[in-house]
């Protein structure tokens, strides 16, 4: 079953604005390059960074538990850890995340965004060595089928923006929901190759408007009454890396 790749996306800071690629390398084993690098505590989270372990995303700053980041818009320089930052309102930032001064005055910043919808105080983490900030204590690269994300949005009488769901890989050519059936099957995806580990268990975070940072549409309960499942997307395990692409093929074996 062959698919193309429609769109690429990166969230360098876990809960902020995806940044859209042309092209990535996976690597076998390893999370989509510069994804969740960083993450923002919404009050002490116990992570450690000498002994980096999964934390709930419910002690960050996410769309989850504070629809309001979705009104901040970031952007993420690789080469410099420059983090830049708009929000109406308020004067633009911009920092390096490397530095603790950095992070210091984008912590102030933020909290002076988010107000009394954080609960503070707000604290900027890197993830030490390869450990990243995911949602999914071993799914490190996810997929979401635009067919599934079109016909949901017919059942409930209105287009969903994709990005909701805040994927890697958008892919276009799969007949809806068919990836729900996939655990254990392999992809192909451009160069690389990847397991599939399991559907992915959505949560408020889809909830969220992203251009007003409102909730406007239980897309969970949706997804039960329409299908019996909270499923949309799938998160894969690479396991031989490689160079992928917008427009390159995506097949089933």
């Amino acid at each position: 079953m062959n698919a193309k790749i429609a769109s690429l996306y990166r969230h360098p800071v876990k809960g902020f604005t995806p940044e859209r690629l042309t092209s990535v390398t996976l690597e076998a084993g390893a999370c989509f390059p510069c994804d969740r690098l960083y993450a923002v505590e919404d009050g002490p989270s116990g992570f450690d960074p000498a002994s980096p372990a999964h934390i709930s995303k419910m002690k960050f700053t996410v769309l989850a538990k504070i629809p309001a980041v979705a009104r901040v818009r970031t952007a993420y320089d690789a080469a410099t850890g420059v983090l830049s930052a708009k929000a109406q309102g308020h004067t633009d930032f911009a920092g390096d995340l490397r530095s603790a001064e950095g992070r210091a005055s984008f912590e102030a910043w933020l909290a002076a965004v988010l107000g009394e919808e954080a609960s503070g105080p707000l604290r900027v983490i890197e993830g030490p060595g390869a450990h990243r900030f995911m949602d999914s204590k071993s799914g490190f690269v996810s997929i979401v089928n635009l067919a599934s994300v079109r016909d949901l949005g017919q059942k409930i009488g209105r287009e969903l923006d994709p990005l909701r769901f805040r994927a890697n890989l958008y892919v276009e050519g799969w007949p809806a929901w068919v990836e729900n059936d996939w655990t254990g099957r392999t992809l192909t995806i451009g160069g690389a190759t990847a397991e599939v580990l399991k559907p992915i268990v959505r949560c408020a975070a889809t909830h969220v408007d992203l251009d007003t940072g409102q909730r406007d549409a239980d897309l969970v309960k949706a997804l039960f009454d329409h299908y019996g499942h909270m499923f949309c997307g799938i998160y894969l395990t690479v396991t031989a890396g490689g160079a992928v692409g917008e427009g390159d093929g995506v097949a089933l074996r």
